[in-house]
């Protein structure tokens, strides 16, 4: 009989207008890996939150070894034997491994160190942990942080330890360090549940597989019953039965034609080595699932991270792009994913938003003449009839769709040759929807190249005559023509080729 360690049943917790979990299920085992998967606004973070005691749950009942226990903050949830590791690390760098180890557990009076360090000692040799108890923690690489991290949790008498997005900053050896330090934990009784966006990864450790989708609980399996390719289907929703291709509003042919931008092997501090190439006029997007590295990938050609490597060629002609002002002057523009963080400037005006590009492009030394701005600024307002009071409007309380529009507008006041959207649809009505789609095709009609991203595949379909495919920061495929289903991408991304390949 396997031992029950972790209960939650009918947990429900809703914010303003959004229902984040409804009536969700979820059982850990004790000596068990338990993988917690789902898109972005699964429900994952918040089904954690109330657990640890971060967020109150609405409804429902939590139970440690058949216990009911009620949790009202993070200290609860230790009492109780939950522990979380997060991928940001929590300790102090400055401090000693040991001084880490035992922060926040001693009064800092009479504090016997030799019995601290020799503990330390002890801890980090009998879970295989790299690090010296008086060595300071910065001085460890991250891996090492988290594991150090984690030993203090196993210290704190931790029954239930979850560890949320802990290899995303690892490299494959480090990864496969932390998988043997859970995997002796595994086989002391601990439960272990883990938040993670790599498929692979899921695969190599874990025994069973929760998915969450819109907050609903889609299932719990067992890993050797669910194939990757069916757990991509769970996550995103779509059955891989009666997938039809969808007409598309556009031609390949640009896909051979002459190529405006390329790169060969380039990377950035978030993005690994990766080969791209985009003709003029194509539409073409990178695809896979939250952490793929589809933005990572695009945030490296427009130089939004920091470039580490690689060549770029514009027109065939070398160029140095490591800023977002090179990539400007080079011709490409960009939109980001999140556009409240990176994309708009809430408090400056709609006008202001929409010249801002240009402003930074002509230098701050020229600045344009405010009849130059208002009339920039009308000539797009009702091309892309962003709904406004007036320009003087602050952009920040438009709707989000006009935001969106509003931050398109200010790339296409610059002309860029090739223009990046990083979602930008998402979180927008249907009716802006459809129009920003018809906009991108149009560019791509007039000969602007064209990268878009989107979470939905439907939507990718519609716009792009070519998807690269990724998984676990990697491209694993690329589709184009015929090939450009539903069912080929999501059997792309889980590993297993093409459907008719």
């Amino acid at each position: 009989m396997e031992e029950i360690l972790l209960t939650m049943r009918g947990i429900c917790k809703s914010f303003p207008g959004v229902r984040a979990l409804d009536k969700v299920n979820f059982t850990l085992r004790k000596g068990e890996i338990h993988a917690l998967m789902g898109e972005n606004g699964a429900g994952k973070s918040t089904l954690i939150k109330v657990l640890t005691g971060v967020y109150p749950k609405d409804e429902g009942e939590i139970r440690v070894e058949d216990r009911p226990i009620s949790i009202h903050s993070p200290q609860d949830a230790q009492k109780n034997g939950i522990s979380t590791v997060y991928q940001e690390i929590t300790l102090c760098p400055n401090l000693t491994v040991a001084e880490n180890m035992f922060i926040g557990r001693t009064e800092g009076v009479g504090v016997n160190w030799k019995q601290m360090e020799k503990r330390t000692g002890e801890l980090l040799s009998g879970l295989g942990i790299p690090a010296r108890p008086k060595q300071q923690l910065g001085s460890c690489s991250i891996a090492v942080q988290q594991m150090v991290a984690i030993a203090r949790a196993v210290d704190a008498q931790c029954k239930v330890l979850i560890l949320d997005e802990p290899t995303s900053s690892l490299d494959d050896k480090e990864v496969e360090m932390l998988f043997r330090l859970m995997r002796d934990l595994k086989s002391r009784g601990v439960g272990i549940i883990f938040v993670t966006h790599f498929l692979e990864q899921v695969y190599a450790v874990s025994d069973r597989i929760t998915v969450l989708r819109n907050g609903v609980l889609v299932g719990e399996f067992k890993v050797e019953n669910l194939p990757q390719v069916e757990l991509v289907s769970r996550m995103m929703g779509k059955e891989l039965e009666g997938l039809s291709d969808l007409e598309k509003e556009k031609s390949a042919g640009a896909l051979e034609g002459e190529t405006l931008y390329q790169a060969e092997q380039l990377s950035s501090t978030e993005a690994r080595p990766f080969d791209f190439r985009i003709a003029k006029g194509e539409v073409n997007g990178f695809t896979g699932l939250l952490g793929s590295g589809r933005s990572e990938s695009v945030r490296a050609i427009f130089a939004a991270d920091r470039v580490t490597g690689g060549k770029v060629r514009m027109n065939g002609k070398p160029v140095n792009v490591t800023s977002p002002y090179q990539a400007m002057k080079a011709g490409i523009g960009y939109l980001p994913e999140d556009r409240k963080r990176d994309g708009i400037i809430a408090d400056l005006s709609v006008r202001e938003n929409i010249i801002l590009a240009m402003q930074v492009m002509k230098g701050f030394f020229h600045p344009l003449s405010k009849k130059q701005m208002e009339e920039f600024a009308d000539e797009y307002i009702r091309a892309l009839e962003i709904k406004t009071a007036s320009q003087d409007t602050p952009v920040g309380s438009l709707s989000g769709g006009n935001q969106q529009k509003v931050i398109l507008a200010r790339w296409l006041l610059t002309h860029p040759q090739y223009l990046i959207l990083d979602e930008p649809t998402r979180g927008i009505d249907v009716g802006t929807k459809t129009e920003i789609q018809r906009l991108v095709l149009k560019l791509a009609e007039e000969g602007m190249s064209v990268t878009f991203i989107s979470s939905e595949i439907e939507e990718m379909l519609r716009t792009c005559s070519r998807l690269i495919v990724m998984r676990d920061r990697k491209i694993v495929g690329e589709l184009r023509g015929s090939e450009l289903t539903q069912s080929n991408v999501m059997y792309t991304i889980a590993g297993g080729g093409k459907e008719n390949g």
